[in-house]
């Protein structure tokens, strides 16, 4: 079973909603048989790359809320993510375009790395100090040698603007076509979606439901053909 996940690394909620996901696939008698594919979604797609501002100057203005507003949202939020064992920096994060580490994580998908490098990417974004924004395309490098990726492969990525674009918007106009308008969105086998950093429990029941509603594969077979096995190969009788 394949379950695919549309996110953002700029969405806290896609940070505590993996956390639950995979509590609930821990815990799931087939996890050996999940496959997890995260894909990519911009909460902000027409950011410039260089435009960098304060996690509550950001809320105060796109949402119309106060800095006070605000201020309690990120606390709320990080008592959510304590509650999944994640560290969240509450005060002085930044916000800006997530572009380039969609494209780093594309590159990493065809590496084997990108659960790691996710992982790593929603860490340096929400409970570190460094930021993710501000320091340039090292620092990117530094989180994608940590996920196990060549550093000099991870600049070439980085440096070539169009390298993996294509794949980012490519998940990004499936989204639309799926009905994603935000994030997370989780997609078990192309048959149920879960939107939204739900409790594990609700995880739980989708994937059981999933697995179980798998349609056997249908065989048409008028008996006649032949065909190769582990002993061999048939030989046509006349």
């Amino acid at each position: 079973m394949r379950v695919e996940i549309w996110s953002d690394i700029a969405c806290p909620w896609c940070y505590v909603g993996k956390a639950r996901f995979e509590k609930a696939l821990e815990a799931f008698p087939h996890r050996d048989q999940v496959e997890v594919v995260h894909r990519s979604f911009e909460l902000d797609p027409g950011r410039a790359k260089g435009d960098v501002q304060p996690v509550l100057a950001m809320l105060t203005k796109k949402y119309g809320m106060s800095q006070a507003q605000a201020q309690a949202g990120e606390e709320n939020l990080g008592a959510q993510a304590a509650a999944e064992g994640l560290d969240y920096r509450t005060r002085d994060r930044d916000h800006g375009n997530t572009f380039d580490m969609h494209r780093l994580l594309h590159f990493a998908k065809e590496q084997g790395r990108q659960d790691e490098l996710i992982q790593l990417l929603y860490r340096a974004n929400f409970a570190e100090e460094r930021s993710v924004f501000t320091e340039g395309d090292e620092r990117l490098v530094e989180l994608a040698v940590e996920a196990g990726l060549d550093a000099d492969a991870a600049r070439t990525v980085l440096a070539d603007p169009a390298a993996y674009a294509d794949e980012v918007r490519a998940d990004e106009r499936e989204a639309a076509e799926l009905g994603a308008n935000g994030v997370p969105f989780f997609v078990l086998d192309r048959a149920y979606g879960v939107s939204g950093a739900q409790p594990a429990e609700v995880f739980a029941q989708a994937l059981t439901r999933a697995w179980g509603d798998r349609s056997p594969l249908k065989l048409i077979d008028d008996g006649g053909a032949q065909a190769c096995g582990p002993d061999g190969c048939e030989v046509p009788q006349r």
